[in-house]
């Protein structure tokens, strides 16, 4: 059973960066298989942030954070990282690490694995 855990989260002013970790246990993904952030504020649904491609690397993100945020993975190390900068007030949200099978990355229904959650406060 594939057990996804982030760390990361924190309090940070806006402008501020952010790194996000998520590792992949027991055992990790199979090349076929796309590693996702998401998000969810409080009242509101959770959203994609940003996917990346297990076996090719290839990138995927959300208007709003297009040019902000990086997704990136270890393979040694069976992470994925979001590194998060300029960071508003708006990115305030639980922050998700997902994991599914090759296919439509954007909707969270389509997601199989799930971490815990790690909280991002942004404050202005």
């Amino acid at each position: 059973q594939v057990q996804l855990v982030e760390s990361g989260g924190g309090l940070v002013q806006t402008g501020g960066s952010l790194r996000l970790s998520c590792v992949v246990s027991g055992p990790t993904f199979p090349s076929r298989y796309t590693a996702g952030w998401f998000r969810q504020a409080p009242g509101k649904e959770r959203e994609f942030v940003a996917a990346i491609f297990w076996n090719v690397g290839n990138t995927r993100y959300a208007d709003s954070v297009k040019g902000r945020f990086t997704i990136s993975k270890d393979n040694a190390k069976n992470t994925v990282y979001l590194q998060m900068n300029a960071l508003k007030p708006e990115d305030t949200a639980v922050y998700f690490c997902a994991g599914k099978p090759n296919g439509d990355f954007y909707s969270p229904t389509n997601y199989n694995y799930w971490g815990q959650g790690t909280q991002v406060t942004v404050s202005s």
